[in-house]
């Protein structure tokens, strides 16, 4: 450590370059943005499971209205676990690392957190959000018409195939990147 409590080996940066790499900072906010919206998102979770739990006590819900509002919950909570990714994923890879390697609580996929694999967790979410919307709309199927069935199914499809490109376009590029043995 030199006298700064730097470490003796870094390159001090020019000015411009320590500017553009201080701009980085300039993601902070959007973060904590995304951290009050998970917290609306905790209170959307709630009063939808008050409905729940009210139209249980006046003995007034059918199956398929159960299995819709439970099902609107898994959404609630696979929309706050992909919140979690980004914010957590996204500080760690783009802002700063957050120092957790010897915390009890940190995710196991945080060790190999990096932007290609954040994209392929981000594409995997999505994905499972998009399934629970299309199950929803199946289970209701009579509500809708076949047009907005088609398109909701076009556009899961989509989803699905894209996360397969951005997975084989990330495993490309490792391999590339890995050095041969």
């Amino acid at each position: 450590m030199n006298s700064d409590n730097q470490p003796s080996n870094s390159k001090k940066l020019r000015p411009l370059p320590r500017w553009i790499f201080m701009s980085r900072w300039l993601q902070a906010p959007l973060y904590i943005g995304l951290i009050v919206a998970q917290g609306v998102y905790v209170w959307q979770f709630w009063l939808e499971l008050i409905h729940l739990l009210s139209m249980m006590a006046d003995n007034n819900m059918t199956e398929t209205a159960l299995m819709l509002i439970v099902l609107g919950l898994i959404d609630v909570v696979m929309i706050s676990n992909l919140l979690v990714m980004v914010i957590v994923g996204g500080w760690e890879t783009f802002v700063s690392r957050l120092d957790l390697q010897d915390h009890p609580d940190q995710p196991e996929w945080l060790s190999h957190v990096n932007a290609g694999v954040l994209k392929v967790k981000l594409a995997t979410a999505i994905i499972g959000i998009s399934s629970i919307h299309l199950l929803k709309t199946f289970i209701n199927a009579a509500s809708y018409d076949e047009k907005t069935l088609l398109w909701q199914t076009v556009i899961h499809v989509t989803f699905v195939i894209s996360a397969i490109a951005i997975a084989y376009t990330d495993k490309i590029i490792n391999s590339v990147h890995k050095p041969k043995h």
